[in-house]
C-alpha cells in the first residue's frame, strides 16, 4: 500500500519517445527560440538593407554574418537537446529501443519525414543564398572601409574623394580568382585580431607588401600599350604673400605608351614593361632606389648604380619588378598636402583670394600640431578669425561671411586629408607621381645613377614634360608651343642642382 492508500500500477506506461515529445526539453526549446528570433532579425535587417539608400555598415554584418550564425546554432541545439532527452528516458525505461524506429508505412511518420526533408532543403537553399550574400558583403566598400571606423577611416575617406571612388576596394586589393580571395580573407582574419586587440599600426603601413601585381588589377582597365601622345596639365599656385598672387603653369605631360609590335614605345609609360623589363632595389618604403636594371626585348641588360651607394647595402635590399604602383602609389588613397589643398580651394573659389594672406594662414592652421580631429576643427574655427581681428580688423568686420566660408573649407580639407587619431598626414604617405613635394621621379632620374659604361639616368625635365607657358598674376612671363625654360619665382641659382622637394614640403606655401 502506498502512503496515499492507492496501490501502484503493475505495469507503468512506457514513456512516449515520439519526436514531438522529445522536443519537450529546455535545450531544444532554447534552440527553437534562438532560431526563431534570429530568423526574424535576418528578415527585418534584410528589408532594411534593401529599402535604405545608405544603410549602416553594421546592418550587413548582422544580417548576413552574425544572425545566420545564431540561427545555425539554434537549429543545432534542437537535435542535441532531443538526443539528451532520449538518453535520459533510456536510463528510466530499459525496454525502449536504443535508436528511433523509422516506419514509412505509418502515415504519421511519412508526414514527419517529408516535413523534415522539406525543411532541410529549404534551409540549405536559404543558407546558400545567405552565404553568397555574406560573400558579396565582405567584398563591399562598406565592409572594407566603414566597419572599423578608426582603423580604415583615412583610407575610406580618401577613396571616396578619389578618381576610383566607384571602384570597389577588392578590385585592386584582391582581384579575380579564388587563390587571391583566400589570401585576402586570411590576411583579413589577422587584421581583425589586431583590431580587437588594439595592436594595429598607426598609420597603416605602406606600401602594401602583398598587393596583387598591377598587370592583374590596374591593367584590366588601364592599358599602357594604347596610351599615346601627350596630355595638357594646368597647375594653379598661389603665393603666400598678402595678395595671394596667383601663378599658373601649363605643360604637356608625355604620357606615351605604345605597342612594340607596331612601333617604338615612348614617353613616361616606356617604364611599363612594354618594350623592356625594369627591376630595382630599394628600401622597404621604396623611396630610396640605389640600383636599377633594364632589360630590353632583345635581352640587352644595363645596370645603373647610385654613385654614393654601397654594394653591401644594395645586396641587402629587396628586388622588385617595376609596375604601375611604383609611380602611381596613391591612385586611390590620396592625402593631398595642405599647400596643394589650399591652392585647389582658391582656384575653385571655395576660398576667396581677396582675403589678405589667406593662402599663408590657411596652410598654417592646417599644419599645426593637433591630437584629435575635433580639437583641430575647433582651433581652425578660432585661429583664422583671430588673425583677421588682430591684423586686419576692418576685413574682420566687413568680410565675416568670406572668413567663415574659408573656415568651413579649411575644416573640410582637414577632415578629408589629415587624421590625427591614425597619425596619417601627407608626410606619412609620399606621392611618387611627379617630383614637387616628394622625390618621386628623382628617386632614379637624379643624374646620379651611372652604368659601368658611363651611361646616366637623365634628369632632363623635358624627358617627361614640355613647359608651354608660365604666368604670374595677370602677366604672362613666357609662352611657346615648342617649349620654354621654367623660371623659378625666386632666384635659387642652378635648378638642376636641387630637387623641388628640397624646399616644397607641402606644409609651407611657396
Amino acid at each position: 500500500m502506498s502512503d496515499a492508500g492507492t496501490p501502484p500500477p503493475l505495469n507503468p506506461p512506457a514513456e512516449d519517445i515520439s519526436l514531438k515529445n522529445l522536443l519537450r526539453n529546455y535545450l531544444s526549446l532554447i534552440g527553437l527560440a534562438l532560431a526563431a528570433v534570429s530568423l526574424a532579425n535576418i528578415i527585418f535587417l534584410f528589408l532594411v538593407d534593401v529599402v535604405s539608400n545608405q544603410p549602416s555598415p553594421y546592418i550587413g554584418i548582422f544580417a548576413y554574418m552574425i544572425m545566420p550564425a545564431f540561427l545555425v546554432l539554434g537549429l543545432l541545439l534542437v537535435p542535441v537537446g532531443m538526443w539528451f532527452e532520449r538518453q535520459r528516458r533510456l536510463r528510466h525505461e530499459a525496454s525502449l529501443p536504443r535508436f528511433p524506429v523509422l516506419d514509412l508505412n505509418s502515415a504519421t511518420q511519412r508526414s514527419t519525414v517529408a516535413f523534415f526533408l522539406s525543411s532541410v532543403i529549404l534551409f540549405i537553399l536559404l543558407t546558400a543564398a545567405g552565404s553568397y550574400q555574406a560573400y558579396e558583403y565582405t567584398d563591399s566598400v562598406q565592409f572594407c572601409g566603414q566597419l572599423c571606423h578608426t582603423v580604415m577611416h583615412p583610407e575610406f575617406t580618401a577613396h571616396q574623394a578619389s578618381p576610383h571612388a566607384r571602384v570597389a576596394c577588392v578590385d585592386c586589393h584582391v582581384g579575380a580568382g579564388a587563390s587571391w580571395y583566400v589570401r585576402s580573407k586570411l590576411s583579413g582574419a589577422r587584421q581583425v585580431v589586431k583590431t580587437v586587440l588594439n595592436t594595429y599600426p598607426r598609420p597603416i603601413e605602406t606600401p602594401v607588401a602583398n598587393l596583387r601585381p598591377a598587370p592583374q588589377t590596374c591593367e584590366q582597365c588601364h592599358w599602357p600599350r594604347k596610351f599615346w601622345g601627350a596630355q595638357l596639365k594646368v597647375i594653379d599656385h598661389f603665393s603666400s604673400d598678402e595678395q595671394n598672387t596667383p601663378r599658373q603653369l601649363q605643360m604637356l605631360i608625355k604620357t606615351g605608351g605604345g605597342d612594340p609590335n607596331r612601333g617604338q614605345a615612348s614617353g613616361i609609360h616606356w617604364h611599363m614593361n612594354i618594350g623592356n623589363t625594369i627591376t630595382y632595389a630599394s628600401d622597404p618604403k621604396r623611396q630610396i632606389i640605389p640600383w636599377v636594371r633594364i632589360e630590353d626585348l632583345k635581352g640587352n641588360v644595363v645596370e645603373y648604380t647610385a654613385q654614393d651607394a654601397k654594394p653591401e647595402d644594395i645586396a641587402k635590399m629587396a628586388r622588385r619588378r617595376m609596375d604601375c604602383v611604383d609611380c602611381h602609389n596613391q591612385p586611390t588613397h590620396i592625402y593631398v598636402p595642405p599647400d596643394r589643398s589650399v591652392d585647389e580651394a582658391l582656384a575653385a573659389r571655395r576660398i576667396d583670394s581677396s582675403l589678405p594672406y589667406i593662402k599663408q594662414q590657411g596652410v598654417q592652421v592646417l599644419t599645426a600640431d593637433y591630437k584629435t580631429t575635433p580639437q583641430a576643427l575647433d582651433e581652425i574655427a578660432k585661429a583664422l578669425p583671430a588673425f583677421y581681428r588682430e591684423k586686419y580688423p576692418q576685413v574682420a568686420d566687413a568680410q565675416q561671411a568670406k572668413i567663415q566660408a574659408a573656415v568651413s573649407e579649411l575644416q573640410r580639407i582637414f577632415r578629408t586629408t589629415i587624421f590625427p587619431e591614425m597619425k596619417v598626414t601627407w608626410r606619412t604617405h609620399p606621392n611618387n607621381v611627379g617630383h614637387y613635394y616628394f622625390p618621386g621621379c628623382f628617386r632614379c632620374h637624379d643624374g646620379n645613377h651611372v652604368s659601368k659604361d658611363g651611361k646616366t639616368i637623365s634628369k632632363d625635365c623635358n624627358s617627361c614634360h614640355t613647359m608651354l607657358s608660365q604666368q604670374e598674376g595677370v602677366k604672362t612671363l613666357t609662352a611657346s608651343t615648342s617649349g620654354i625654360v621654367f623660371k623659378h619665382p625666386v632666384d635659387i641659382g642652378d635648378l638642376s642642382a636641387v630637387n623641388c622637394s628640397d624646399c616644397h614640403t607641402g606644409g609651407v606655401g611657396p
